[in-house]
């Protein structure tokens, strides 16, 4: 049997990405453990601890000088710390906005950058342009931009209609509990940029948007590379990187 480590989870931003963050987590360390051999059993999961509380919105705080998430994550991670957790994974997006300050207050754990295990990832797989749909606080920060440039990978970003458009998808879609308005919204800004700019790599870098948006109208062959599932995969990495 693999050794493992802790390992935790900070979700909150929305609950429903925090919780489908865990989904692909036990996902990720199933397919560990059938890669290595080792049999699939409750005792062979790693110890893993999801922190799911309140957070102020991250976009707000960037755009709209709305109250700081900063705060609400510390508390989430001291109380991962207390448990004794190697490594955490955020499971939200624009919230790596903090990750800088988050990781300089908590030196002694690894907090994973979403942005940066997703550029790797991409690099890996020979992608070469991608399609960002994204929260306008994404956008701004600029920071997908900058990573995949530094791998020499094309990022093609909406127009700023359909930033809204994704905007609206995610808080009175996704947030509000109306999946079908979302998958609406999100498919209709999905499809345009494809035909756009030709791209068949469709990079979903919000954790709330892959929750409604499955597929590309008419463009069945464009890949959707979901972060969340490249992060849960790096986590399941660190909780079974013993030895």
């Amino acid at each position: 049997m693999l050794g493992t480590r802790k390992v935790g989870i900070l979700g909150g931003m929305g609950p429903a990405a925090g919780a489908d963050f865990l989904r692909l987590f036990v996902g990720a360390c199933e397919a560990r453990l059938r890669a290595s051999g080792s049999p699939v059993s409750d005792q062979a999961f790693p110890e893993h601890w999801l922190a799911q509380l309140p957070v102020p919105d991250r976009t707000l705080a960037l755009l709209e000088d709305g109250p700081s998430p900063f705060e609400g994550m510390t508390s989430g991670i001291e109380g991962l710390r207390s448990h004794g957790v190697a490594s955490i994974a955020i499971a939200c997006n624009t919230a790596h906005a903090w990750h800088a300050n988050l990781q300089r207050s908590h030196p002694d754990v690894e907090l994973l950058h979403i942005v940066e295990e997703t550029a790797k990832y991409l690099a890996a797989q020979r992608i070469e342009a991608v399609c960002l749909l994204a929260t306008q606080g994404t956008y701004k920060l600029g920071f997908y931009q900058a990573a995949l440039a530094r791998r020499g990978i094309a990022c093609h970003l909406p127009m700023e209609p359909e930033r809204e458009q994704v905007m609206r998808g995610i808080r009175d879609g996704v947030k509000a509990g109306d999946l079908g308005l979302a998958t609406r919204l999100f498919a209709e800004v999905a499809r345009r940029m494809v035909e756009r700019h030709g791209c068949d790599s469709l990079l979903l870098a919000c954790t709330e948007i892959p929750l409604a948006l499955h597929g590309v109208p008419g463009h069945a062959g464009v890949r959707l590379v979901d972060p969340a599932d490249v992060l849960a995969r790096a986590l399941a990495g660190r909780a079974y990187a013993v030895g």
